[in-house]
């Protein structure tokens, strides 16, 4: 894989993953403030900007994750999203303040180590 196309493809992923946070913290302030007034979760998530910035970038780690799969075989490519899944779980701890156990760590960390495992198998 190039260079280009592996920086494109974790361009995808750590966008992806912003975006879901992002997506999180917005719908935490929606659900909270969603009982008052009657207006509806979905009206009030439309109009957090929070929801609508992680949309916007979950929509271009989407166009990034269709760049990379137009160069990199899916069965490379794909084996990365389980990087996302750390990221994830990195970031709902330290920026959502999120309770994670130590079988969610140890859960994210052997997913990122059946990565590894296939990468090392794509270079043998």
């Amino acid at each position: 894989m190039s260079l280009p196309s592996l920086a494109l493809l974790l361009f995808a992923v750590f966008s992806s993953a912003a975006g879901q946070i992002m997506l999180k913290h917005g719908m935490r302030s929606a659900s909270a403030a969603a009982p008052d007034g009657g207006v509806p979760l979905a009206m009030r998530a439309a109009t957090t900007p929070w929801v609508v910035l992680g949309l916007a970038v979950f929509a271009l780690s989407a166009v990034a994750w269709m760049s990379t799969l137009a160069r990199v075989p899916l069965s490379t490519a794909y084996p990365f999203n389980a990087l996302g899944y750390l990221l994830i779980v990195v970031a709902a701890s330290t920026v959502l303040h999120e309770r994670t156990s130590l079988w969610t760590w140890a859960g994210s960390l052997v997913v990122v180590a059946g990565l590894l495992m296939v990468m090392a198998g794509r270079q043998s």
